[in-house]
Formats: structure tokens, C-alpha cells, sequence
């Protein structure tokens, strides 16, 4: 059975601005490109766009980053891979502009800046719709000369902070050495070191938590989660199999679970229902204030609700968003935990 002490989570939310949070991972962004038409082409059978707006989104390990930017003003930097492109300045103004540091950032000429263009079109009577979408990315694991960088960066980055996130979108940075190194590093100087991962996770040992969801979840065991009886033998075999302190699964429509090695098991349910336009970057919404959140002081349960509560407002919204401690304040004393008891 779920509960919750609202008071005790609203007196401790303006703790989420205190700790720094160091994103390591795959860093993208998501070029979002709007147009019009009413006609085809003569050339091709296909639409004429007429060009409104291109907007640009952090996405993948960089929207963990920007999440956690907006809920403890910018106390948070990024250790990810860039080319010598078009888009790499791009990627680093946007870090900038939202407030995260990137001096941690490693150059790669070899690489391509992750790059996920979404064509969208609109015209008079309908609603606007995604066309097509370009991928601009190298999916190879980084070279030895970048692994090297992207080390001695961990090395001076990690213990300036309080936590420290591994986003993998599996596009190459998360090397077996990076994750040895991110994994070592937070153990010696006593951080907390969450994982958001889609695959491999038997990779990262050892780790404070890891928060998949349940197709990931139910790939890496082996077989459905149809109940309560075998969400819970799922839970349980994933902490053996990864050895982490904790494991928060993420179950869409069915809220989240969350299984610590202690033997503590919690159902959280979702507080969001109706209101749900986009999950889009949900997942990065919950790693990141799950793990701000167990920075700030918060047990693993409380961390988890209110990840949950964060990820029920950002799903209101189309794209990649995210929220504040002022509107998780004022979402959190709108929320009635008593329905359900």
C-alpha cells in the first residue's frame, strides 16, 4: 500500500536546489522543424513545407541535464562528446543557455554532434504532425584518445559534485572503462550514482540505483511482468543480477516500483492520468529528480514519489520538457495521497 507525508515532502522540496549533479552520458539535441503546406510538388510526390520555426530541445542525456538545471538553478554539468560540426556549437549555446556547465565536454572531430531533426507539418484544418525524422549520430564506442579525455574529465568532476547520473542512449560514450571509472570515482568519494540505461545493465555494478522501464526491465530478466508476483521477481533478480542498492521500475500507466536491497518494496501509483499529452523524456525526468532528490536527503521511497509527481507534470507538454520546485510545490499540495490508500 502507497503512502506519502505531503508535509514532510513539501518542507523538504526546497532542498532539491542545493545539490550539484554531474551528467554523464549521450548528449543530443533535438532540432524540431515546423512548416505549412496546401500543396505537392510537381518534382516528386511529396509535400511543400513552407518554413515557420526551428526549434531547438535538449534531448537524450542532455534532457536529464536540463531537468536538473530547472529544478536547482543550474547547479549541474555535463561530461558527453561533441564533432567539429555544424551543430556542435549549437549543442554547447543551448547547454549555456539553460544554465549547465559544459567544461567537461570532450571534442571528437571523428564523431558527429547527436542530432535528431523532426520534420513536422501542419495545414488549414489539421493538426500538426511529424513527417519525417533525420539522425545525425556515430553509434561506435568513442576511441581510446577520447575514452582517455572523457576519464581524467570524471576525475576532477566527480568529487566537485553530489551526485552523478549515467544517461546511456547506447550512441557510444558509455564505454566499459567509463562506467568502470564514473563507478569507482563515486565509491571513493561517497556519491550517489544513478543509472538510466536501455540495455546491458549487468555493465554497471554496484551502482545506488537504476531506473529502467519495463520492457528494458522485462528484456534483461527474461520474461513478463504480467502481476504482482512477477513484478516482484523481477525487482528481486534485478538487484542480484546488478547488484545496486535500489532499483526504481518505471511502468507507464501503472505508476512505478521500487525495490531496495534492504528487502523494502513500494507500489507507487501514477498521480496523472488524465492530463497526458507527450511522454516524451519522461524517463529523464524521473532519473533526474529521483537523483537530485536523494541528493537533497530524501529516502529512496519519497525520491521516487517525487519523481513520479515531476513526471506527471512534465507529460502535460509536448517535446522534452520540465519543471520547477514552485510548480511541484504547488502540484504536491493539489495532490490527495489518501485515494490511494
Amino acid at each position: 500500500m502507497f503512502t506519502a507525508d505531503k508535509e514532510l515532502l513539501l518542507k523538504g522540496l526546497e532542498n532539491l536546489k542545493k545539490p550539484s549533479v554531474l551528467v554523464v552520458g549521450d548528449m543530443a539535441i533535438d532540432e524540431m522543424v515546423y512548416g505549412t503546406t496546401d500543396r505537392m510538388s510537381r518534382e516528386a510526390p511529396v509535400l511543400i513545407l513552407r518554413h515557420y520555426n526551428t526549434k531547438i530541445i535538449l534531448g537524450a542525456a542532455s534532457n536529464a541535464a536540463n531537468n536538473i538545471a530547472s529544478l536547482n538553478g543550474g547547479k549541474v554539468s555535463v561530461i558527453g562528446v561533441h564533432g567539429d560540426d555544424y551543430y556542435a556549437p549549437i549543442l554547447l549555446k543551448t547547454f549555456n543557455d539553460a544554465g549547465i556547465n559544459t567544461e567537461y565536454m570532450v571534442e571528437d572531430k571523428s564523431r558527429a554532434t547527436t542530432v535528431k531533426t523532426r520534420i513536422s507539418g501542419s495545414c488549414s484544418q489539421s493538426v500538426t504532425q511529424q513527417i519525417v525524422r533525420i539522425d545525425r549520430e556515430t553509434i561506435e564506442p568513442v576511441s581510446i584518445e577520447t575514452e582517455d579525455k572523457i576519464i581524467a574529465n570524471l576525475e576532477k568532476a566527480v568529487p566537485l559534485h553530489d551526485a552523478v547520473i549515467l544517461s546511456d542512449y547506447n550512441i557510444g560514450l558509455l564505454t566499459d572503462n567509463v562506467i568502470k571509472k564514473s563507478i569507482e570515482l563515486c565509491k571513493k568519494y561517497n556519491k550517489i550514482i544513478v543509472v538510466d540505461s536501455q540495455k546491458n545493465l549487468d555493465r554497471f555494478d554496484g551502482v545506488t540505483s537504476m531506473t529502467p522501464n519495463q520492457p528494458d526491465t522485462e528484456n534483461f530478466v527474461g520474461f513478463f511482468i504480467k502481476d504482482k508476483e512477477t513484478l516482484e521477481k523481477a525487482g528481486k533478480k534485478m538487484l542480484e543480477k546488478t547488484n545496486s542498492e535500489s532499483v526504481l521500475i518505471t511502468l507507464g500507466g501503472d505508476g512505478m516500483a521500487l525495490f531496495e536491497k534492504n528487502g523494502n518494496f513500494v507500489k507507487i501509483p501514477v498521480f496523472n492520468k488524465t492530463d497526458v499529452f507527450d511522454v516524451t523524456g519522461a524517463g529523464d525526468t524521473v532519473v533526474a529528480t529521483y537523483t537530485l532528490a536523494m541528493a537533497a536527503g530524501f529516502s529512496k521511497k519519497d525520491a521516487a514519489t517525487i519523481g513520479n509527481l515531476a513526471a506527471s507534470i512534465v507529460i502535460r507538454y509536448f517535446g522534452c520538457a520540465t519543471t520547477t520546485v514552485d510548480v511541484l510545490k504547488n502540484v504536491l499540495q493539489k495532490t490527495d495521497f489518501t485515494r490511494f490508500l
